[in-house]
Parts: structure tokens; C-alpha cells; sequence
């Protein structure tokens, strides 16, 4: 009785409250296999390591854009000391148990670099499976800008239509949105906000869209912050103002602020050749509002070829340099002292110019001529064709505004073409065929007939050979013209004239050519600037850029490149970019810059070379292909 009143006791006596019941057991590890668990605890290192697996998955590019992953065997087990830092968990050698191999940059792939640029901070990352070296093989012929030749244009279609002049039998809404659909514009206006010239349009068309540009421009202007530039859609503007004129450009190419701006510059320059500063001031002065059409009547065909060449891609505007025709040394030293030996008395600058290429210069000692000026000259000699069209010798009053943007210099100018070259006899056109221009059907056994061979590549610049004698006298003429007939008939007594045309009408050196043994050769193009001489050499733009579309696609790869070289707070010395359709590498010492273009699956490596190849040859051939000190009295 007393224990169960003690265990009654118990029962009724408070208790204090029970604790929690303990939590479900943890489920069971995940197997890898079926026969053992997931052992991991006695493989882990005692010590923070980095070491990674070899890679077990390769990406790989197609020509034609796609891509792809494949697996690939692991090389060996465990750890592996690859210094690259990037890999994936590898099984050890039962192929039951991951090993401690992973580090933190194995879980962040995204800190790495793309493409081949991996290799300057990956290590040994780009070592690549026997899958994609074949493969890497089979497409390293791959040229650049392949997609062109399949129809994809990309942001240049419409470029063909670029320079096709607007119709004046359409509607404004259709003229309008032709003129919308153009590229690349440039406009010129008064601070007044009268139009004076715009490349495509015509000005009634387009005389509001100026008034707004004017407005913008004057408000910024009224607040003290001039206007520099803007972004509207795909298109960049760009403002310069010069004393009482604006200019503007609007372009959908790609260009950077400072080459649109260095392009606007150029055109006001060749305002300037026109007018000269003083006058150009003067002009607004009494009369702001005054229409600056009737004083530059007849210069918009030298605005428009101008403007033309940039939007083409000109090397000359992009670096600012000039490009010479390739002599020899002797063969330029000789040129050079028939000049001196015709020099007239009150000759400034003496030229020989060939298809918008230097042949010789002779000039004062102390006094040259900056390539914007010489820019200005050749664009009315070569592209525009107003002096050749007139033909036998000219007479023209210029200002240069590099060397002088008050004056006017004269400038005499004749073609050497004009009685020089032979007239050759043309094929009639009602000659009957011969009997090698029958087809014949091959006997029976015998070969295939082989396919006729490809044209010789034409040449890529204008074949007119001209003289240009400037002076500060207006009355030289005679003695200049007396001057030509000498030099002309000393260097055709020499047949030095007939080395020159010789040399006109071959072509730009090819890769192939400056790079031997290599089959394809690892760049496609290059250009090369000489730093202290100001001038540049390219190799040939056949067969791969002889088209308008692959012409403006390479030089807008050549002009990002130089933009970032060139950039306001860049100490770039080398850059090397990859892309869809090409690669690119630019260089840049204080001697010379270099850029050139290949195809995107070139490797940096190959790039380097050639470049370093290249810039030998230049080493090799740069009294044939620069003009180095000229003639000087």
C-alpha cells in the first residue's frame, strides 16, 4: 500500500515540462554506385589547395558561327597542378570518389577571359583536345569577313545604295526616308541657321532638320557648354564649331568623336583652301545672315569627294599620313636631282604625285608640307577629277591653311599622261572570231581542259602621273610651264618617267608575297605607319577587299582599333581583339604603328609573328617604300 501510495504520489506531483523531441534523422547520403556510398571526408587535403582537374568538356566555333561542347577524356587522376586555376571535379582512380580538387576560380568561370586571350591569364587552359585541333585546322582558312560574300552584310546593308543620289521625282515622304536610310551624313550651316551644304539631299529637303540642329546647337551654346556630340538611336552626331560655322556629322559606322571630328576639320579646311580665313570672317562680320552657298559655287564636287573617302575609309584621314609610291632608293635620289636641276626661281614646293602616291618633293630646308594640306591637293587632283577634266596645264589659286590660313599660294598643275603615254590600237568590234575563239570538243582520252587563268589584279589607285609647282608669285606661270617641259623631257631621257609608270601600274605588295612559305598566310591585310616620317605603307586590298562593303568593313576594324589606341587616357601598346567574322591586332611604338586583319580562327600567337615579320620587312624596304628627306634647296 505504502509504494502505491508513493507511486501515486508520484503520478499526482507536478512535473516539470518534458524537452523537445529530437529532430528526424538526416537522410542518406546519395550513392555515386550502387555498391558504396559517396566517400569523401578521407580524401579531403589537410591545407587550402588550387590544384584542379583537367578539362573535361571542350567548347568548340564553327566556321559557320554555331558552336558546340564535347566530352573529352580525363587526362590522369587526382589532383593536377595545372597553373590555370579554372577545371572541374575529376573522379579519383576507382572512378567512385571525387577528389578534393576544385579551388574557388573553379566554381567562377565567368572571371575568365574569352577566346584566345584566355592564354595571357589562363596558363596552360588553352590546351585543346585532338577534336578541336582537327578541327581548328580544317578552318583556319577561314578569311575575314566571310559572311559578306554570303549575302549578311550585318549593320553595313544598304551600304551599296550609299552614294546613289537621291531622285527629284519622288515624293518629299519617300525622298525623306531615303535620305534617312543613307549611312553617313555631313551638313554644313551658319551660326544663323542658314543651310550651306549636305552631302545627301538636296538643302530644301532637308532645311528643317538643320533648323533643329541649329537650335540644339545655340541652346547649349547660350548655357555656356558647348555641344560635342550625341547618341540618337544607332546613330552618333557629332558637332564642331568653327568661328561662324557649324558642322555636323551623323554617322551609323561606328566611328569614335575624335575621327568624325578630325573629318569635320578636313572639311573646313577645304572651306578655307577656298576662301581663307580672313575673308571667311570678314563676310559674317557685316553680314551674319549671309548665304555662303554663292561664294563656294562650284567646290561642292571638292566637298562631296571629300566627304566620300571617309565615309569609303581613307588611311590617309584615318592616320593622317601619306602614302609613296615604291622606287628605289637610287631610282628616287636621281628624280630628285632632275628636279632640283629644273628648279624654277620662285618655286615653294615642287611634287611629282602619281595616282594620289608621293614620287618625289623638293622643298626649303627649313619649310614642309603638313599631309592635311597635300590631303586637300590630292583630293582635287584624283578624286574630285575637276583639274583633269579640263586637261593641259592649270593655274590655281589655293590656301594652304596648315602652312598659312591668311594667304593665297598658286598652284601650277599638269598630267604627264597627257602626251606621254602612246595610244593603243582597240580591237575592232566587228572583228570575226578566230578559230582559237572556237570551242572545241576534246578527244577521247585526252585531259580536261583547264580553266582560263584568273586576271591579273587591276590597279587600286588612279594611273595619272601630274606635277605640281607651288609659288608665292602669281606671275610664275610661264616660268613653270617652261619648268614642266624641261623636267618632262629630262625624265623621259632618263626613262626614269617610264619607271615610274611602271611601278603606277603594278600593284600594293601582297601577304603572300611579304610572307613566303606561308600557306594561307596568317594576316590578310596590314598597314604600316612610319612615326617620324609621317607616311604609310599597305599591302593589297585583292582579292579579299576590292569590294566597296569589305573595304568599309575592314577599314571600320582598322579605325576601332585605332580608336582604342588613341584613346584620351590609354597607355595601350598592343591590343589584340577576336570577333565573329575576323581578328585584329594593333601595335604602337614610339617608331611606327602597325595594324593588321586576319581571320577569327588565327591564334594571337601566329598574329604576333607575322606582325614581327612584317614590321622586318618594312625595316628592310623603307627607303623604296618611304620618302625619307626628300629633295631640299
Amino acid at each position: 500500500m505504502a509504494q502505491e501510495t508513493e507511486e501515486g504520489n508520484a503520478v499526482s506531483s507536478p512535473s516539470p515540462p518534458s524537452p523537445s523531441p529530437p529532430p528526424p534523422p538526416l537522410p542518406p547520403r546519395r550513392k555515386v554506385s550502387g555498391e558504396a556510398p559517396l566517400q569523401v571526408g578521407r580524401q579531403l587535403q589537410s591545407k587550402p589547395t588550387t590544384a584542379v582537374s583537367s578539362i573535361d568538356i571542350s567548347t568548340l566555333s564553327f566556321p559557320d558561327g554555331t558552336r558546340g561542347t564535347f566530352p573529352t577524356p580525363s587526362v590522369g587522376s587526382g589532383p593536377s597542378p595545372l597553373n590555370s586555376g579554372y577545371g572541374t571535379p575529376s573522379r579519383d582512380s576507382s572512378g567512385d570518389n571525387l577528389t578534393d580538387s576544385m579551388s574557388v576560380m573553379s566554381l567562377a568561370p565567368t572571371v575568365r577571359a574569352p577566346g584566345d586571350l584566355a592564354s595571357l591569364v589562363a596558363g596552360e587552359f588553352n590546351r585543346k583536345s585532338r577534336a578541336w585541333n582537327l578541327l581548328r585546322s580544317q578552318s583556319e582558312t577561314v578569311q575575314p569577313f566571310e559572311a559578306i560574300e554570303s549575302g549578311d552584310s550585318g549593320e553595313l546593308s544598304g551600304f551599296e545604295k550609299e552614294f546613289d543620289n537621291i531622285p527629284e521625282n519622288l515624293t518629299d515622304d519617300v525622298r525623306l526616308s531615303m535620305w534617312q536610310s543613307k549611312m553617313k551624313h555631313y551638313l554644313i550651316l551658319s551660326s544663323a541657321g542658314k543651310p550651306i551644304w549636305s552631302r545627301h539631299g538636296d538643302l530644301s529637303l532637308i532645311n528643317s532638320s538643320m533648323g533643329v540642329i541649329q537650335t540644339i546647337i545655340s541652346f547649349y551654346e547660350g548655357a555656356k557648354d558647348p555641344l560635342m556630340g550625341f547618341t540618337a538611336g544607332k546613330a552618333r552626331f557629332v558637332v564642331l564649331t568653327a568661328g561662324p560655322l557649324y558642322f555636323v556629322a551623323i554617322s551609323k559606322l561606328g566611328e569614335s568623336d575624335s575621327q568624325l571630328r578630325g573629318q569635320l576639320e578636313a572639311l573646313y579646311m577645304q572651306i578655307l583652301s577656298t576662301l581663307t580665313l580672313p575673308t571667311l570672317k570678314n563676310i559674317f562680320v557685316h553680314r551674319p545672315s549671309t548665304d555662303l552657298r554663292k561664294p563656294l559655287e562650284g567646290t561642292e564636287t571638292l566637298l562631296s569627294s571629300l566627304a566620300d573617302s571617309f565615309t569609303k575609309g581613307s588611311p590617309t584621314a584615318l592616320l593622317g599620313a601619306l602614302e609613296c609610291l615604291k622606287l628605289r632608293k637610287s631610282q628616287r635620289h636621281a628624280i630628285n636631282n632632275i628636279f632640283l636641276k629644273n628648279r624654277a626661281e620662285k618655286l615653294l614646293y615642287g611634287l611629282i604625285v602619281a595616282g594620289g602616291k608621293l614620287v618625289s618633293v623638293i622643298r626649303p630646308r627649313k619649310h614642309s608640307l603638313h599631309p592635311s594640306d597635300l590631303q586637300l591637293i590630292f583630293n582635287m587632283l584624283f578624286e574630285s577629277g575637276s583639274i583633269k577634266s579640263g586637261g593641259g596645264e592649270s593655274w590655281i589659286p589655293i590656301c594652304l591653311p596648315a602652312f598659312n590660313n591668311s594667304g593665297y599660294l598658286y598652284m601650277y598643275v599638269s598630267f604627264f599622261d597627257e602626251d606621254g603615254n602612246e595610244t593603243q590600237p582597240k580591237p575592232s568590234s566587228t572583228t570575226k572570231p578566230t578559230s582559237s575563239s572556237t570551242p572545241t570538243i576534246p578527244e577521247e582520252g585526252s585531259p580536261p581542259p583547264q580553266p582560263p587563268p584568273p586576271p591579273p589584279p587591276q590597279p587600286e589607285s588612279p594611273q595619272e602621273i601630274a606635277l605640281i609647282l607651288i609659288s608665292p608669285d602669281r606671275e610664275s606661270f610661264f616660268p613653270f610651264s617652261s619648268l614642266r617641259t624641261s623636267l618632262y623631257n629630262s625624265l623621259t631621257k632618263s626613262t626614269h618617267l617610264s619607271l615610274i609608270r611602271s611601278s603606277l601600274a603594278s600593284p600594293r605588295p601582297s601577304i603572300s608575297s611579304i610572307l613566303p612559305g606561308s600557306t594561307p598566310p596568317p594576316i590578310s591585310h596590314f598597314i604600316y605607319k612610319s612615326r617620324p616620317n609621317v607616311q604609310f605603307v599597305m599591302s593589297s586590298l585583292h582579292p579579299l577587299f576590292t569590294s566597296p562593303m569589305a573595304r568599309r568593313k575592314l577599314m571600320s576594324q582598322y579605325q576601332t582599333l585605332h580608336a582604342a589606341m588613341h584613346a584620351k587616357h590609354s597607355h595601350l601598346k598592343v591590343i589584340y581583339s577576336v570577333g565573329g567574322d575576323c581578328a585584329s591586332l594593333g601595335w604602337v611604338t614610339p617608331l611606327f604603328e602597325f595594324y593588321c586583319v586576319a581571320g577569327p580562327n588565327v591564334s594571337r600567337q601566329a598574329m604576333t609573328e607575322a606582325a614581327n615579320r612584317v614590321v622586318k620587312w618594312v625595316g628592310r624596304e623603307e627607303a623604296r617604300v618611304f620618302i625619307i628627306g626628300g629633295g631640299v634647296f
